[in-house]
């Protein structure tokens, strides 16, 4: 995780990269995109959702936090288990179980069985977003690994820009207005894609490469989490996951709700707040590939200032200015962990068997924002009666994200100090 060049930044191993290495990407991508459209399923539908069960706001900013509370839990064994079996196993079990609590949501008949339904997707959650590292850290390397990872991070966006957009004008009307039928839909594509990805990485060269990861020789897991954890440098990371995924989770989830509650209607609502996941996908593209590590620090610096920025330009609520924050705020979150991860996964000495768990220790710690992240803002937003209190509340967050990457500097200045 060092901003520092690590041997994955420099080393040539000599061997050409294995040129399906691209379909493996498009796999992930679209595992990716399965992923983030079950995250983004309920959040067109909030308003919806909450008079047809009986739920206030605070009740829902705990629904919609309810995947990631399994998901810190369940984020470090999952990494665990992605070590010893490789990712095309795991990340398709993990598919179905995503597919289920999408699924259950349909049959939800109260705020219990809905928030129970959600907590499922935190058990198979991890298996995917520790998962797409891994393939990506065992497929690609030097400034490829970067792009690929940016790659990857389009389909997340592009999930979420299709669900947010179109459920309302698209697909509620195209199957008669019932959310509990288009939860259904969902699970099909959800079960649809995985089956892709089976049939993907069923190719020898992928079998191959599993077979190679198998015989690597390999840590118990207890070691690598604790020599993880040992690090100054990877516990800031950590800490910086935490926050990011606290600003991107809750500005993620209550987007459409916030702008409705500015006047817009529910497709317009929809439209609106697909505009930070689109230029999200930009900068997925663009900024993981710039992030060298000698540029590394400026861009995040850059990043969470634009975040802090970004809240308090939508708290403005105007027309251009409200166009040019979710711009904004859209290009920071979708840079701001595909960056952090990929300091994750070229950290110590490059080493990918121990990807999945320092994903899942990454995922496990940030998690607990993106838990708080959304309950925090359905609770101010419930207690204040709108969303000013929840924007000044992220606006501090990415404050707290400058100082901390100020910190990360300054303790990686003295490593190398002590090196020298």
């Amino acid at each position: 995780m060092a901003i520092a060049p690590t041997l994955s930044d420099t080393a040539d191993t000599g061997e050409p990269p294995h040129p399906y290495r691209w379909a493996m990407l498009t796999g992930v991508w679209l595992l990716y995109f399965a992923f983030a459209a079950s995250i983004a399923s309920i959040a067109p539908l909030v308003y919806q959702v909450m008079l047809d069960l009986g739920m206030n706001r605070a009740e829902m900013g705990t629904v919609l936090a309810a995947w990631q509370l399994t998901y810190i839990f369940c984020s470090v064994p999952c990494g665990s288990l992605l070590d010893k079996f490789g990712p095309r196993r795991t990340m398709f079990a993990a598919v179905l179980v995503i597919a289920v609590s999408v699924a259950l949501r349909g049959f939800a008949s109260d705020y219990v069985t809905l928030l129970l339904a959600v907590m499922v997707f935190g058990i198979g959650g991890p298996l995917i977003s520790s998962g797409a590292p891994k393939v990506v850290a065992v497929w690609f390397t030097g400034k490829e690994r970067g792009f690929a990872m940016g790659i990857y991070f389009t389909g997340n966006a592009t999930g979420g820009i299709v669900t947010v957009a179109l459920t309302n004008s698209v697909f509620l009307p195209a199957i008669g207005g019932d959310w509990r039928d288009l939860m259904f839909y969902y699970a099909v594509f959800i079960v649809a894609a995985g089956i892709a990805w089976l049939l993907i990485s069923a190719h020898p060269a992928s079998r191959a490469m599993e077979e190679k990861l198998k015989a690597e020789p390999k840590k118990r897991s207890r070691d690598v989490f604790m020599e993880l954890l040992r690090d100054p440098i990877v516990r800031l990371v950590l800490l910086m996951g935490l926050f990011i995924l606290f600003y991107n989770h809750g500005m993620n989830h209550w987007l459409p709700d916030l702008l409705r509650s500015y006047g817009m209607t529910p497709v317009e609502a929809g439209y609106w707040a697909a505009i930070p996941t689109l230029f999200g996908m930009i900068a997925s593209l663009s900024l993981p590939r710039m992030a060298t590590p000698e540029w590394r620090f400026r861009i995040l610096f850059g990043l969470f200032v634009g975040a802090a920025i970004a809240a308090v330009m939508i708290w403005a609520a105007s027309g251009p200015l409200l166009a040019a924050g979710l711009v904004l705020q859209g290009m920071c979150r979708g840079a701001m962990t595909s960056i952090s991860i990929l300091l994750l996964i070229e950290s110590g000495d490059g080493n990918t068997n121990r990807v999945g768990a320092a994903s899942g220790l990454y995922f496990s710690v940030g998690e607990i924002g993106g838990v708080l992240g959304p309950m925090s803002m359905g609770a101010l937003a419930h207690a204040t009666g709108n969303f000013d209190a929840s924007l000044f509340m992220m606006f501090g967050i990415a404050c707290l994200l400058v100082l901390i990457l100020l910190r990360l500097r300054s303790v990686q200045h003295g490593i190398w100090r002590a090196k020298s």
